[in-house]
């Protein structure tokens, strides 16, 4: 069970939030909250998995109360104001209501935080099945399977994947590289990772991959050659 708790000003929108936890298996909602200085004073000593978290209060924003906590707790904004997304999208919001929301809806930003709550806290092989991104303003789910190549554009990356539309998103190239199994994908060039499985052929310090020719950079050809000794 993911543990929340839900902060709005207006007593109203609460009780939806309640009642749509109360039809959610997965949500453990434990309080609700209209203040926001109770809602800090209540995370101090009970932290939570997860915020509700209406983004205009008069007393402080959402935006400025999730700025005020430990950012690892998953934060699911609402509100009734559209051009609060993108701002809430930049502080890693799993999702962002926008307000009145049906229960398909909530349930659809349940799923999302259910999803990314399993890949924190599941083993390590488990959580080199797939890649959490966020793009398009969204959190995208990535099987690392499907991966055909990493490209760098200087700081975003550009994943190509298979069978979908190439995802660009705002990340270091070293980033990314570090949150992909080290066996399975390896740095060959400072703008390019590939999947060591997809390789096809190397020839004049060039990768062939899917017809599409990679060049191997200096500082990377030992690291790529002492790999294909070692399998």
């Amino acid at each position: 069970m993911i543990s929340a708790i839900a902060i709005d000003d207006e007593p109203p929108a609460l009780k939806v939030i309640e009642s749509f936890c109360g039809q959610t298996d997965s949500i453990e909602l434990q309080k609700c909250f209209t203040q926001p200085n109770e809602a800090l004073k209540h995370l101090r000593k009970f932290p939570v998995d997860l915020l509700f978290l209406d983004i205009q209060m008069p007393s402080m924003s959402g935006i400025d109360f999730y700025k005020s906590i430990n950012q690892e707790t998953m934060v699911i904004f609402t509100t009734a104001h559209s051009q609060f997304a993108l701002e809430g999208f930049n502080l890693n919001a799993i999702d962002y209501l926008l307000k009145p929301f049906s229960l398909q809806r909530f349930q659809q930003a349940v799923a999302k935080a259910n999803d990314f709550y399993n890949y924190t806290h599941q083993t390590d092989k488990i959580q080199n099945q797939y890649l959490f991104i966020r793009a398009d303003y969204k959190l995208m789910k990535i099987n690392i399977s499907d991966i055909l190549f990493i490209e760098g554009l200087n700081d975003h990356v550009k994943i190509h994947v298979h069978n979908q539309k190439t995802i660009i998103t705002r990340m270091t190239m070293k980033t990314i590289h570090e949150k992909l199994p080290s066996k399975e994908f390896i740095r060959v060039h400072r703008s390019y990772i590939v999947p060591f499985s997809r390789i096809e052929s190397i020839r004049n310090k060039t990768i062939f991959l899917l017809g599409k020719e990679i060049p191997v950079g200096g500082i990377y050809e030992e690291d790529l050659f002492n790999l294909f000794n070692n399998k």
